[in-house]
Parts: C-alpha cells; structure tokens; sequence
C-alpha cells in the first residue's frame, strides 16, 4: 500500500511512504536514503512512538529499525510463548480469574501493594 503522507523533515513536501503490517504492527517502509535524511525525526518515531520503521537499502535488503524497549518486550514475548509450562501457567489464571476464584489479597496487603 501506497500513501501520500506530509513529510515531517520537510512539511510542504508530500512523500510516497509504504505502510507495512508485520504481524499486528503497522510499519512505515522507506528507503535508506530517507530515513539517513530524517534520522532525528525517525529516532523520534521509533523511542517515543514505539513505531518500528521497515528500511530498505540500495541493493534492496530490508532491516528493521525499533527501540530497545520494544525489542526486550518482543523477545519476552517470545520466551514466553515458547515455554509450555508459562503458557500453562497463564491458561490456568486466566481461568481462575474469569471465574472469580483466583486468589484474593487482604486489605493490608493492597494497602501495601498501593503504598508505592
């Protein structure tokens, strides 16, 4: 997919930028050139947004440009969903808690829980 979108570098220009959806993230795809052009502005996107950028390169090899918190994230995800006792673990308090028979923290221990 194609789009015209205002180019943040320059607003009086309009740019073709490719909109990617890798997974369940929407990811903006450009070329090296345009991003080397607006590093500051895609750092910006990427560290504060939490938007990856997809970016290609003249010989037409692809990377992916995200911050390290939402690399860390991903591969936590990833640990998890690769372990069956975590995803059985998960399952299970899923359960209890939908039928309200997970375990219950007295008043003090919310007091102390909120305290922070």
């Amino acid at each position: 997919m194609l789009l015209e979108v205002i180019d943040n570098a320059h607003p009086t220009h309009k740019i073709g930028v490719g909109i990617l959806l890798l997974g369940n993230v929407l990811m903006d795809s450009i070329s090296l050139n345009r991003f080397k052009e607006s590093l500051k502005d895609y750092v910006e996107q990427i560290t504060h947004q939490h938007i990856p950028i997809r970016v290609t390169d003249h010989q037409g090899q692809d990377f992916v440009v995200m911050s390290v918190e939402d690399w860390e994230r991903e591969q936590e995800t990833l640990y998890i969903l690769q372990s069956n006792s975590l995803i059985k673990q998960i399952a299970e308090s899923m359960a209890t808690h939908k039928s309200h028979q997970g375990y219950q923290p007295s008043s003090e221990e919310i007091d102390e829980i909120l305290s922070f």
